[in-house]
């Protein structure tokens, strides 16, 4: 995406020279597609050694836009055929291990895509997988890149005891399949490399494909223990799939894929916190986990938690450390997740935060108490349609309840409708404004809202005594639940407030 607001292909040697001059971000097809490209974009980075050696060199590098000519040299004197997507023995990105039974076991080019494959069963008859229809390369490389990132675990439609080994067929977890990525923003797709490139002086190694590289490679004869990463180069262009493309020609002469095999890739052993820099954790001590992304929770409402890596960053040197020394800078963190339900993948899930230096105890206050607003609210209009129900349905079946309560629950309305002042709460934040007065606004803004989503449900009520009724118990409650001594002042009327 150039910033003209244009959406072009360039090589990748065009994308180093211009990073700084008129690209403003990458554009994949979906955001869990961009953030593999970005990581196919930071190995080359840390393979060419353009990143800092040091910390006192990250500042540095950030504030002075250190071009990326490293990574243009580096690209220059590769060998062009370490970059050939169909390489007789070393494609790149791929296991060619798999050639000699891509025509008996190859499927369909859908298993690439990750939004297409479901749970790689997704019909009984996997008649998904043999679709006809080919990807051109391009946009079979970015699912590839995709896959080696987010793959889920899983049986792989191909057989074992056929091809390689049984243990082909278990697929792992991607690396970034269980957990929420962050990524720091600039205003330029350079600036964004230099905020996210972690000072290291071993960078480690480039996994241009399967067969020819220093590191060891798994076979697939008997589950193996996981591979200790060399480096940041190694852990983000990793190998997490064993996927093997089959050239063909297109319509319009270009060249395409249009079989496909895809088994499990490589299992990599615990990593160090040193590679690891951008993870969110939810909880403490032995309790912490890795943020992840949740069907039933958006992002937002998990904000506190990313202000919360930034305010308690301590004496980490990771990536929250590095950006808390910016010179009063204002930038945006990028989260994004995978939802799943178990193997089949669901939805991308992502959003964007403000972020400047010395605002993050601001932040992650106004951010929690953003989030708890909203979950009393929410409650407070599940009272209110359990009011509304008791009067309207004197008599229910049991097995009714659970609809007839739905009838006038708002609450998917507020969760919808919430996400836009939450922003809006920490966009004057980060700006400087008062958080008690911001927070007021937003509480406001929250609790008028409510009682116009209930309101709206309510309205099918019918225009007799019961369903009056049931209105105005419905109104009462929410009302008094905003009054209650124990909800949160931003949501009590203004006679009500301390």
């Amino acid at each position: 995406m150039t910033t003209a607001g244009r959406t072009e292909s360039r090589t990748l040697i065009q994308v180093f020279r211009t990073a700084d001059e008129d690209i403003k971000a990458l554009a994949g097809s979906t955001s869990g597609e961009t953030v593999a490209l970005f990581e196919f974009l930071m190995a080359i980075c840390y393979a060419s050694k353009t990143n800092a050696p040091v910390p006192e060199g990250w500042l540095d590098a950030v504030e002075n836009r250190r071009p990326f000519d490293q990574a243009v040299k580096w690209l220059e004197d590769e060998p062009d055929e370490s970059w050939d997507l169909f390489h007789a023995t070393k494609p790149l990105g791929q296991n060619s291990l798999l050639a000699p039974f891509m025509i008996e076991h190859g499927v369909g080019p859908a298993q690439l895509v990750i939004e297409h494959v479901g749970d790689y069963n997704q019909f009984f008859d996997h008649h998904h997988l043999e679709h006809p229809h080919p990807l051109t390369a391009e946009r079979a490389f970015r699912a590839m890149l995709t896959q080696h990132a987010y793959g889920l675990s899983g049986r792989a439609r191909i057989s074992g005891k056929a091809t390689l080994g049984d243990t082909i067929t278990n697929l792992a977890t991607g690396r970034l399949g269980a957990r929420v990525r962050v990524i720091a923003l600039g205003a330029t797709l350079g600036d964004t490399l230099r905020l996210n490139l972690a000072p290291a002086s071993r960078r480690g190694t480039f996994n241009h494909t399967w067969t020819v590289s220093g590191l060891p490679r798994r076979d697939f004869k008997t589950k193996p223990d996981g591979r200790p990463v060399d480096g940041p180069a190694d852990l983000h262009r990793v190998l997490g799939r064993s996927i093997l493309l089959r050239p063909c020609t297109l319509a319009n002469g270009q060249t395409g894929v249009d079989r496909v095999l895809v088994g499990a890739g490589e299992l990599l052993a615990a990593l160090p916190d040193s590679l690891v820099q951008d993870v969110v954790y939810k909880g403490t001590g032995d309790k912490a986990k890795p943020l992840t992304a949740s069907p039933a929770r958006a992002l937002w409402r998990e904000a506190h938690a990313l202000y919360a890596a930034v305010a308690d960053r301590g004496k980490r040197l990771d990536l929250y450390h590095r950006l808390a020394t910016l010179s009063e800078r204002q930038v945006s963190l990028w989260a994004v997740g995978l939802i799943a339900n178990k193997t089949a993948p669901l939805s991308w899930l992502s959003d964007t935060f403000p972020y400047r230096p010395g605002r993050e105890e601001e932040l992650r206050h106004a951010a929690h108490t953003g989030s708890q607003l909203a979950e009393y609210v929410a409650a407070s209009l599940g009272q209110a349609a359990y009011a509304a129900w008791k009067v309207a349905y004197p008599n229910p079946k049991p097995a009714d309840k659970k609809l007839q309560i739905a009838r006038f629950d708002a609450r998917p309305e507020h969760w919808a409708a919430t996400e836009q002042p939450f922003h809006i709460l920490l966009d004057k934040v980060v700006a400087g404004s008062s958080v008690t007065e911001s927070l007021q606004t937003y509480g406001s803004t929250l609790a008028a809202a409510a009682t116009t989503f209930l309101e709206r449900r309510l309205d099918s009520l019918p225009a007799n005594a019961r369903g009056f009724q049931a209105r105005a118990d419905a109104l009462r409650t929410l009302a008094s639940e905003f009054a209650r001594q124990k909800a949160p002042d931003q949501l009590k009327p203004k006679e009500k407030r301390p």
